[in-house]
């Protein structure tokens, strides 16, 4: 079974997405672009804990 890591909207805070973990230890979050469907534009996205 795969780790997986949610992505949240920054504007909203909705957890709108999930990719599957890095088996690294990152010491920053990831932060990504995406579509959100609540804000109904393309905003970005910060790796939850």
């Amino acid at each position: 079974m795969t780790k997986k890591t949610i992505l949240a909207c920054t504007e909203c805070g909705s957890r709108n997405y999930t990719i599957p973990a890095n088996g690294n230890r990152q010491t920053d979050r990831l932060e990504v672009k995406k579509f959100c469907r609540y804000c109904n534009a393309h905003t970005v996205h910060k790796q939850t804990v």
